[in-house]
């Protein structure tokens, strides 16, 4: 049922290598249809029918996102940045550019303002599209628990009181213009020097974004008793004075401390709902009879929770001594 899907993550991911490795011959439809085994028209087609968009545009979102980086960030000159993102002169990189982010690439470098960038699409999630695990597989690290205190920060975001859990979050953001995944998770790729960024040059929508808990009275309880609101954003240096998108929130939290229930890396197809219960059942068993804590529930403090299947699957609670 899902088969086409998974062929179009292949030219997903194919796309993404290719750009990086500034293969441009490796990323036409000819090539990619044929390493498929199927026609242009009917690659194209499906890819549109998965995606929701057409290959050629798609292709060149992407490319303008690598791009972006490193005008963003690097010293390169701009002619030969748009050489090797296959941008034949000069002017329609700029043309490109300033039509997909609505300023010249110049003007950015000197003020890198947040702009939607085109994330990379995943048409096949086995946990998006109700498919589950494909196997078990035993990871190699228990759930590690420990206490750390986080140096003060900022966290810019998006907010949800109604949301229970990830993929109701993002179903109820994607109903509020302005608010979808691909619209937040692009301006959050686009903001430089995020604190949880591993400095990974895969623009995925993923490194340096987390999902956070406000403990907020006006919000909905989940499964310890706390009320919440759901958010997702980035964590910023707390001197970070850049642009806040109009549809984003920025607060400031202090140094405060946590209680880590870290899982290490583990198979995401394989593992992921085992993971989850191995992490949910430490957190239910834990006793803090022998510690000098107990968990803090106050209004305004913030849990965290971060899900990087090759890294960690990480909740971050806050506590207090008692």
């Amino acid at each position: 049922m899902y088969e086409w899907n998974k062929q179009i993550q292949i030219i997903v991911d194919e796309i993404d290598e290719c750009i990086k490795n500034h293969n441009g011959e490796a990323i036409t439809l000819r090539f990619l249809s044929r390493k498929l085994g199927y026609s242009e028209f009917h690659t194209t087609r499906k890819f549109k029918e998965i995606s929701g968009m057409q290959f050629r545009d798609y292709l060149r979102q992407r490319k303008l996102a690598f791009a972006l980086r490193e005008v963003r960030d690097s010293e390169r000159s701009l002619l030969d940045i748009a050489f090797d993102y296959g941008f034949s002169t000069h002017e329609a990189f700029t043309r490109a550019f300033k039509s997909a982010y609505c300023i010249a690439p110049s003007e950015y470098r000197k003020n890198p303002m947040p702009v939607a960038l085109r994330t990379k699409i995943k048409p096949f999630d086995r946990y998006f599209l109700g498919i589950g695990e494909i196997g078990m597989v035993k990871s190699t690290e228990d759930v590690k628990i420990y206490f750390v205190t986080i140096p003060a920060h900022r966290f810019l975001h998006i907010k949800n009181y109604e949301s229970n859990g990830y993929w109701d979050f993002w179903q109820k953001q994607n109903a509020i213009p302005g608010q979808d995944y691909d619209t937040i998770c692009g301006l959050l790729d686009s903001i430089k020097d995020k604190l949880d960024d591993i400095g990974s040059n895969d623009l995925s929508s993923g490194s340096g974004q987390i999902m956070a808990y406000i403990h907020d009275p006006d919000g909905k309880p989940f499964c310890y008793g706390i009320p919440r609101a759901e958010c997702y954003g980035v964590r910023l240096d707390p001197d970070y004075n850049g642009e806040v998108p109009a549809q984003m929130l920025l607060i400031d939290v202090p140094e405060e401390e946590y209680i880590v229930f870290e899982h290490g890396p583990f198979d995401y197809e394989q593992e992921n709902r085992s993971v989850e219960e191995k992490v949910d059942a430490a957190i239910a068993k834990f006793d803090f009879a022998d510690t000098s804590y107990c968990y803090d529930t106050s209004p305004g403090r913030m849990a965290y929770f971060f899900h990087d299947p090759k890294r960690f699957w990480k909740y971050v609670r806050p506590v207090r001594k008692q």
